[in-house]
């Protein structure tokens, strides 16, 4: 009689849906109105990161809830009115649609990819976009930021974000994080573009001042790569464009309590330059893609306002990057190179 043999079992598995990937688009965040009432929860989120506060709590609370907090919101919502749009806060909006441009950038590249925008403080949070993004069915996440130099006050503060989500997930999402794009080629052309563009519209200025956002000098003491960073984005944009060596200068602004920040500091130079008798000074802030308060009122206005009251005669500021086409083509090609080896053909819901 032959042998009977049985029939290998038959393993059922649960089914898998197909991989997905996204990409997180982070920015800093804004106050959802220009209100002193909605500003002071912003502030207070923001002013309580470690990484940008390096003070002990039990030492630092006290001053941030007794001294700033009752006082600085009014202050700041004045500033963010001056700048308000009828959709809403800058960054925030610019913020949005950079996310949606660069989804249908890769779109047209063949990369079905979902791109959803996150803000360190305020909404749409870390938390938020990432909860969405797995409730969608997303394995992979790259997670791209809206700072060209790296710094731990700002890129490292969106990883701790990150991760602290992953530290509460019971099934974590497989991430990658883009470090910076200082020298990135397609980042540099797209900000020579736009300074050409501004200087066939409006003729070349006297000086070239390139803004970028300051960090406590200790920072750099400590290891941080910004201030090195900036001055490179600087060098090869000079370079780009062929500027002349002796007709531009790097400087940091938005300087906070009394310690010593990065130098030269921008407003004190575009004082100095209106009093050394500087006819025209074009400023450009190249850290900052996304026009927003730092850019908007503390360059465009007070900037302004510190230069011809100095006896300078001209000031022009080159807005950010924003929807500019060439440069959410360089940040398509940053995330494709970040994506590689990921798939992203499916289609995604």
């Amino acid at each position: 009689m032959p042998r009977f043999r049985p029939e290998p079992l038959a393993i059922q598995s649960p089914p898998i849906a197909a991989s997905r990937t996204a990409v997180l688009w982070c920015n800093l965040g804004s106050p959802t109105h220009p209100t002193a009432a909605a500003v002071r929860p912003f502030l207070a989120q923001f002013l309580s990161d470690p990484r940008v506060v390096e003070l002990p709590a039990l030492l630092w609370q006290p001053i941030l809830r007794g001294a700033i907090l009752p006082r600085r919101p009014a202050a700041s919502a004045a500033k963010y009115q001056s700048i308000w749009t009828p959709e809403g806060s800058p960054l925030t909006v610019w913020t949005h649609k950079q996310a949606s441009l660069l989804q249908g950038w890769l779109g047209e590249r063949g990369h079905r990819v979902a791109v959803l925008p996150a803000m360190r403080y305020g909404a749409p949070s870390v938390d938020q976009q990432l909860e969405a993004l797995k409730a969608g069915g997303i394995d992979r996440v790259l997670v791209l930021q809206a700072y060209p130099q790296y710094s731990a006050t700002t890129t490292a503060s969106m990883v701790d974000a990150v991760n602290a989500w992953s530290a509460r997930a019971r099934r974590m999402l497989e991430l990658r994080f883009v470090n910076d794009y200082h020298d990135d080629p397609g980042y540099i052309d797209a900000l020579a573009a736009s300074v050409q563009t501004h200087w066939r519209a409006h003729g070349q200025p006297d000086r070239l001042v390139m803004s970028f956002h300051g960090i406590p000098e200790r920072n750099i003491t400590r290891g941080d790569p910004y201030e090195a960073q900036c001055r490179r984005t600087a060098e090869r944009l000079i370079e780009r464009l062929q500027w002349r060596q002796d007709a531009w200068a790097t400087t940091f602004q938005s300087r906070f309590g009394r310690a010593r920040w990065l130098q030269p500091y921008t407003e004190p130079t575009l004082r100095e330059m209106g009093r050394a008798g500087v006819g025209r000074v074009d400023v450009l802030c190249p850290g900052f893609p996304a026009d927003c308060l730092e850019t908007l009122e503390e360059i465009a206005m007070e900037g302004r306002a510190a230069f011809l009251d100095s006896g300078g005669k001209e000031f022009h500021y080159i807005p950010a990057l924003n929807d500019d086409a060439a440069w959410i083509t360089a940040l398509a090609d940053i995330a494709e190179r970040h994506l590689a080896g990921w798939p992203t053909r499916e289609r995604f819901a």
